[in-house]
């Protein structure tokens, strides 16, 4: 952009502004610091080399922070599972020309998407509590799912919600000539939207429903107040045997990081494949098209 351009969205700053600029910036950078460091002094008992020594401990990792891990992801895979399951009904229901089904679904939708997680987790844990016919259930060993079936429950209602108004607006961001074809071909509207749309749509959404499991894996600490063993809760543990609190917790931080850091990759990983497998299929119709013509045969037959 030149200055010219510049100043016309705003005005470029003269010398005395550049200067109290720099002097704005490196105040902040200091305080930052100065905090960061009051933190560090404060917290310099938690710290300690003694309070990291069980980290190097095999036990340490095998009966408290890789169970939480795999707890984690659990209840994450379960949870995407259903939430996949349920989110693809609600949007289809309602997208539906069926008035009571489209309504229907447009209040689950919406009620799903204002209710808190944890609420929802914990009124199913209490279902799983006080109810009998849904207690019997859980006979003998299986009282241990409890906590587990209320997290992938309370995770799958919200998520749910979030993926069925994402498959909707991916549906809606489709180019109009799509549905034409489809009618043009003797589909129905249902027909096109379930065999056409439908899947351009999953397709072109793929990126933003895979980080939608970032924040499954995240909602996943929940299920600490229910007592779900999952990573937080494994370190609470841990934290309580060695009283190291703030160590613990740090290290369940980079963990979760980690986990988001990685499934973020996937989801860049999955959306350059969608592209370069989109672009492939152009390049082949554009060959198609190319041999057509040079066979004498008109463009597009």
């Amino acid at each position: 952009m030149s200055a010219a351009q510049a100043t016309v969205l705003f005005d470029a700053p003269g010398p005395r502004a550049k200067a109290r600029n720099r002097l704005l910036s490196i105040l902040g950078t200091v305080l930052i610091l100065a905090l960061v460091g009051g933190l560090v002094y404060g917290l310099r008992g938690q710290l300690t080399g003694a309070k990291w020594v069980p980290f190097l401990r095999p036990d340490t990792w095998v009966s408290y922070l890789l169970p939480g891990v795999l707890n984690t992801l659990q209840a994450a895979v379960l949870s995407v599972v259903t939430a996949s399951v349920l989110g693809l009904g609600l949007a289809l229901g309602r997208m539906s020309f069926n008035r009571p089904l489209s309504v229907l679904c447009t209040v689950l939708i919406e009620f799903f998407r204002a209710v808190p997680v944890l609420m929802m987790m914990l009124f199913v844990y209490f279902l799983t509590i006080f109810v009998p016919v849904i207690a019997n259930l859980f006979p003998g060993p299986l009282v241990q799912l409890k906590p587990l079936v209320a997290v992938v429950a309370g995770l799958t209602f919200y998520n749910s919600a979030v993926i069925a108004e994402l498959l909707r607006s991916g549906v809606g961001s489709l180019p109009r000539g799509q549905t034409e074809a489809g009618l043009g071909i003797g589909m129905s509207i249902g027909q096109t939207r379930r065999l056409i749309l439908l899947p351009q749509a999953i397709t072109a959404m793929l990126p933003a429903l895979v980080s939608q499991l970032v924040v499954i894996v995240k909602d996943s600490a929940l299920g600490y107040i229910i007592s779900y063993p999952e990573l937080l809760r494994s370190s609470q543990t841990l934290a309580s045997r060695w009283s190291n609190s703030i160590a613990a917790f740090l290290v369940a931080a980079a963990l979760f990081i980690l986990l988001n850091w990685s499934l973020t990759r996937l989801a860049g990983f999955l959306e350059g494949r969608g592209r370069a497998r989109q672009a492939g299929r152009m390049v082949q119709l554009e060959e198609i098209d190319v041999n057509a013509v040079d066979r004498g045969v008109p463009r597009g037959l």
